[in-house]
């Protein structure tokens, strides 16, 4: 049983959630830059909102290379998939 102060352990399926979350967001973030650009709006407009655009993608990478560092710590060479950690670090730089 876990204490009060302990979170509860998020699972592959929380963690796809979230990333799909982060990804419709910057989905419907990037449909506003569409359409801002299609109806001449100001250049601070859309600058702004697509570094919302960029910002929602690079926390949905994070994510997802955090999820798949989370899986490679608890069960390392467990799957055909799995991936290294030299992988992890190359996925992680180019986000950065």
């Amino acid at each position: 049983m876990s204490t009060p102060t302990e979170a509860p352990m998020e699972t592959a399926v929380d963690s796809q959630k979230k990333i799909l979350n982060r990804l419709r967001r910057a989905q419907g973030q990037l449909a506003s830059v569409i359409t801002a650009v299609e109806a001449g709006a100001e250049c601070r407009d859309v600058v702004t909102q697509l570094a919302a655009v960029s910002k929602a993608l690079d926390r949905a990478g994070f994510t997802i290379v955090s999820s798949a560092m989370k899986d490679c710590i608890s069960s390392p060479g467990d799957t055909a998939d799995s991936i290294t950690v030299d992988e992890l670090e190359k996925l992680f730089l180019t986000l950065a």
